[in-house]
């Protein structure tokens, strides 16, 4: 016969069995949680890292970074009020050429451009030349490895400018179909949008192909150089970066000095 003491003792026990046992179910629960959190966290900071190595990558030309292989030619993204302007109305004749002409301090670079291929493209710059707005400004960055562009258009000449509105992407199939990685062949001599990386955000800033180079179909290539100007534009790439690095502001300072564009 179990007495009541023996019954306390076997209480006790079962008691203290279901309480190890809620522990060893808190335990595990917490263990998968923290499992679950861990590879979540994991998730996040390869996230992070992979935004980390877009800035790097397409380095911010807000920033200045140093660039590396996979470098793309980017602006920061445009501000509530600046994306919230309208685009200026089309105005250029949609069947003709246009020239735009940079007289820089290093030369002269005349860029031709399709109006029929790059409407919105061609109408932005001939509204802003027009307004003089290149007139005084420099090309603020300069890349030599990975991607070789020279990138102008911005009037803060920091990577941070903009003409307070935005146009919409225009002939992204012009260069062909992109390859197996992402990418297509962006020709010297082409000239083509910066972007903040995402559709229709083109505002000013416009980069100058000196040599060939690889990068994803995004960009709205809406002209060619001519060979003098492209020459220039060379010889700014030959004398490098400041301060030895691979992209940034160019050792041989680049202004614009006038900007006009003519139909031809």
């Amino acid at each position: 016969m179990v007495t009541s003491d023996q019954r306390r003792r076997q209480l006790a026990r079962e008691k203290y069995a279901r309480q190890q046992q809620r522990r060893e179910e808190n335990r595990r629960k917490a263990k998968r949680r923290n499992t679950v959190i861990a590879a979540a966290l994991a998730v996040v900071l390869a996230a992070g890292g992979a935004v980390y190595a877009s800035v790097a990558l397409t380095g911010d030309s807000s920033k200045g970074s140093d660039s590396a292989a996979g470098d793309t030619p980017t602006t920061p993204a445009p501000t509530e009020s600046e994306s919230s302007s309208p685009e200026p109305k089309l105005t250029v004749d949609q069947k003709a050429t246009y020239a735009m002409a940079l007289k820089t301090n290093e030369g002269e670079i005349t860029i031709t451009m399709d109006a029929g291929k790059t409407p919105h493209t061609v109408n932005s710059f001939k509204h802003l030349a027009d307004k003089k707005y290149f007139d005084g400004t420099k090309c603020h960055r300069l890349t030599t490895q990975g991607i070789y562009v020279l990138q102008c258009g911005d009037p803060k000449g920091d990577g941070t400018g903009g003409p307070g509105y935005t146009i919409p992407d225009e002939n992204l199939t012009a260069l062909g179909k992109a390859g197996a990685d992402g990418a297509v062949t962006f020709p010297a001599g082409t000239v083509a949008m910066a972007n903040t990386g995402q559709p229709g955000t083109g505002g000013s800033q416009f980069f100058l192909v000196y040599k060939d180079t690889k990068l994803p179909p995004s960009y709205t290539p809406f002209g060619k150089i001519d060979a003098a100007g492209l020459k220039a534009v060379q010889e700014v790439a030959k004398a490098g970066v400041e301060g030895g690095a691979t992209d940034g502001a160019p050792k041989k300072p680049v202004t614009i000095e006038k900007a006009t564009v003519t139909k031809k």
